[in-house]
């Protein structure tokens, strides 16, 4: 009789598993557009009548509610569809450190986009889409690494800027009729924001104790 080696178990951190940093990220994004398709369907169904009633309407106080929902709307298919690779991409790698930051980042962009909609936006205008997410996520990517010092995000920082700026660039839409600008460059400075707001506490050093470091153990740096 022999024995065979065991299988050893994976890890959730173990490379390839939803738990590890890059499953939670993409389980996360394909979440979000999985729920967006949802509401596409459901809107186009009703006449993209959704889309109405949850679009913001500027500086009317009883629309301020619609900066959570307009996100979430598009006018049309080819509207979400063009919001799905940069919004999928971005939001990975601005979820795999970590998720709940994420999230947090995420709601900072919807208040501080939804809400430089409702104050600039011409008067006749109803907004809705998730691309002030987008330039969001953008904004977020270009400063978190600078904000917070990691030589990694720093690289993606910089890779962000080289890989999409120019894109991100031409996607603003100034004057460009049916295009706000408006919720695109207030999506970018919320980004910016939630990226100093949410920035890593910088570690203290830790002190030697009187005497100098304890026999055996290097010295603090």
């Amino acid at each position: 009789m022999s024995t065979l080696p065991s299988t050893p178990t994976p890890t959730p951190d173990e490379e390839g598993a939803l738990g590890s940093p890059i499953g939670r990220a993409a389980s996360l994004m394909v979440a979000f557009l999985a729920l967006l398709w949802v509401v596409q369907l459901i809107n186009a169904s009703t006449g993209y009548s959704l889309a109405q009633s949850g679009g913001i309407l500027p500086r009317q106080v009883s629309s301020l509610l619609d900066i959570v929902t307009s996100p979430f709307l598009h006018g049309n298919l080819d509207h979400l569809a063009g919001n799905a690779l940069p919004l999928f991409s971005l939001g990975i790698m601005a979820a795999i450190p970590n998720p709940k930051r994420f999230l947090m980042m995420t709601l900072v962009v919807i208040v501080i986009g939804g809400f430089g909609v409702w104050l600039f936006s011409p008067a006749d205008s109803v907004t809705v889409g998730a691309s002030g997410v987008v330039f969001g996520y953008f904004g977020y990517l270009l400063l978190r690494g600078f904000v917070d010092r990691r030589p990694a995000d720093v690289v993606i920082s910089i890779g962000v800027a080289l890989a999409y700026g120019y894109a991100m660039w031409n996607s603003v839409g100034f004057g460009r009729e049916g295009v706000s600008w408006q919720g695109h460059v207030a999506g970018l400075v919320g980004g910016m924001a939630a990226a100093l707001f949410l920035r890593l506490p910088r570690r203290k050093p830790v002190a030697d104790p009187p005497g100098g470091p304890l026999p055996g153990l290097p010295p603090a740096v």
